[in-house]
């Protein structure tokens, strides 16, 4: 049997398991919700990490007895090449786990997608990003909620704000914030004249309830107005919309998407405390110089990635130079090996 020490210390994961079992058995913790919550969550995810070590160890192990079968002609080159990417596969799953170190990528994400100068190609542009995000996170199994969605005049979207709800989705997540740009033959063009659209992609975390962030009410300037997303007759006759600014910081947060006012307002809340979060972060890591790159980069005409339709096929992004030919497939939701050349190319980095 092959020996796995070190990082697959199965030994010390099922311990640190037990013992917030332990704590999750305490009949006194169930008083406070917001910290059972949060312990439920930590202890599906250290029993989800301690899955893929047992999983992985196991492949290791069967790969070594394959690789004999292979050598003795019992079986063939697929079924061993089968069994060795299915090895790959987990090792690339676990790297990524080990990437994910950070105190927030284990949490949800918050993403905002705006549409730059364009008008209706950019914001065609928009909902196209927005579409495949919507497929990566349906890939995934994670929950996908509009928050804010603005339909544009003609077609896409003026603006939109997401909320993902994933084991490590905003970790993962990062690697799309900055500019998105689009070449292609402009499908509102009479003219099939070539184009250039660009949309900027933010990302936040989503903070979860036990994690206190202090909002004076005075700094808050609360406005409604009628809703122009979908809601059916509820459209236009209620102000039912909600639009949230943080006077100290400019800051400012909005939600359509329910017919309820109230929930409107929660939701605008949740996204206010997240960008708040967000920006303090930002303040604390700035002096360790860890998101200046990033920072440099969410800014007009410094795109991170070209998704170029015309005159060929290709996805390229700027940062790590990892491109993909096959544009309908990235647009379909497979951005998973542009997330993981962006983390490990951050990785080295940070070394």
């Amino acid at each position: 049997m092959i020996k796995l020490g070190g990082i697959f210390d199965l030994e010390a994961k099922e311990a640190y398991l037990s013992n917030l079992k332990e704590k999750i058995a305490d009949p006194s913790l169930w008083d406070n919700n917001k910290k059972t919550t949060s312990l439920m969550k930590e202890i599906s995810l250290c029993e989800k990490d301690i899955n893929l070590r047992k999983k992985l160890s196991e492949k290791a192990n069967d790969i070594k007895i394959i690789f004999e079968f292979f050598n003795d002609g019992q079986i063939d080159e697929k079924e061993f090449q089968d069994e060795t990417q299915q090895l790959a596969k987990l090792i690339k799953e676990f790297e990524l786990k080990l990437i994910l170190n950070s105190k927030n990528d284990s949490k949800d994400a918050i993403i905002s997608i705006h549409p730059g100068a364009g008008g209706t190609e950019s914001q065609d542009w928009a909902q196209m990003l927005y579409r495949m995000y919507s497929m990566w996170s349906e890939s995934k199994g994670f929950k996908f909620n509009a928050i804010d969605f603005q339909a544009g005049d003609e077609a896409g979207i003026k603006d939109c704000t997401i909320e993902i709800a994933g084991d490590y989705a905003y970790g993962l997540l990062q690697s799309e914030i900055g500019v998105h740009r689009l070449v292609r033959i402009s499908p509102f063009d009479s003219n099939s004249r070539r184009h250039t659209s660009f949309a900027s992609v933010s990302v936040f975390p989503s903070i979860d309830e036990d994690v206190e962030i202090e909002i004076n009410p005075k700094d808050l300037r609360i406005d409604t107005f009628r809703s122009s997303g979908a809601g059916g007759q509820h459209v236009n006759k209620t102000d039912s919309a909600i639009r949230i600014t943080h006077l100290p910081t400019g800051t400012v947060t909005q939600c359509q998407t329910q017919r309820s006012q109230h929930k409107n307002k929660e939701q605008a809340l949740k996204v206010l405390k997240s960008k708040l979060y967000q920006l303090e972060i930002e303040k604390q890591e700035q002096s360790k110089k860890l998101l200046e790159g990033e920072k440099k980069d969410i800014a007009w005409g410094n795109q991170i990635r070209s998704y170029v339709f015309h005159p060929y096929n290709m996805i390229k992004d700027h940062r790590t130079k990892f491109e993909v030919g096959n544009v309908k497939s990235v647009m379909d939701g497979n951005i998973d090996d542009f997330m993981y050349s962006y983390l490990l190319d951050k990785m080295e980095k940070n070394k």
